[in-house]
């Protein structure tokens, strides 16, 4: 077997980890979202093709679930169909990353020039910020990405509109996408933790305007740095 084929092997394995969850719901959506998880934690990264007949072995399910199950990571913008080669995890263009950062501004920056300091609620926000500089501490930079969209997730949901939340999951899974395809995530996501730390600080003291300001350049300079350092992979 060759590396790839041990690589492939290894991830097939990891779903069959979770054959147990398939008992309690839906079988379609729950295979949906065992393949989204492995989706965003990098166990199948950008422009690596889903092999139909491993995931079925893997989770011991029919062809028609798991081609459900694709529809379903079809619509969430994480996986597409190409004619004849099958299904790969997507790779995101140049232009989803412009469109993402567009929405990411609105909404990130809505939720933070209109927190009320007096009654908002920042416990989610530091709770991100405490789990990054955890997995920070441990070279973990997989998990510092991780910990990075559960911050800024954070700053959105001060909006405190469940709709807001909803419509946001799709942004935040195609971010994870980005963010798997940058070369050097260390040097990435390290400078942008302390940015973090300062808009929280900032909003901590009650300086909505400061931490307003802080964000939107914050988004700005990484949405410049992708952009310039990006290198889509090759399906």
């Amino acid at each position: 077997m060759t590396s790839s084929n041990a690589l492939r092997g290894d991830a097939h394995s990891r779903l069959a980890a979770h054959r147990g969850l398939l008992e309690r719901t839906s079988r379609t959506t729950r295979v949906a979202g065992i393949l989204r998880d492995a989706i965003i934690d990098g166990t199948f990264r950008p422009g690596a093709r889903l092999s139909e007949p491993d995931i079925c072995a893997a989770l011991d399910v029919s062809r028609n679930t798991v081609r459900e199950a694709f529809q379903i990571l079809i619509e969430d913008r994480l996986v597409a169909h190409e004619l004849n080669r099958g299904v790969f995890v997507r790779v995101p263009t140049a232009e989803d990353i412009t469109e993402l950062y567009i929405c990411r501004r609105v909404v990130e920056c809505a939720g933070v020039n209109g927190f009320d300091p007096a009654t908002g609620d920042l416990s989610r926000v530091a709770e991100a910020l405490d789990l990054a500089d955890e997995r920070y501490a441990v070279e973990d930079w997989t998990g510092v990405g991780t910990a990075d969209i559960h911050f800024h997730s954070a700053l959105a949901s001060l909006n405190n509109s469940n709709r807001i939340d909803e419509l946001m999951r799709s942004v935040w899974n195609e971010a994870r996408l980005v963010f798997h395809v940058m070369d050097d995530a260390h040097r990435f996501h390290g400078p942008y933790l302390t940015r973090n730390h300062e808009i929280y600080d900032a909003l901590a003291a009650g300086n909505t305007e400061a931490a307003g300001q802080l964000l939107k350049t914050y988004l700005e300079d990484a949405e410049a740095q992708i952009l310039g350092a990006y290198r889509p992979v090759s399906g």
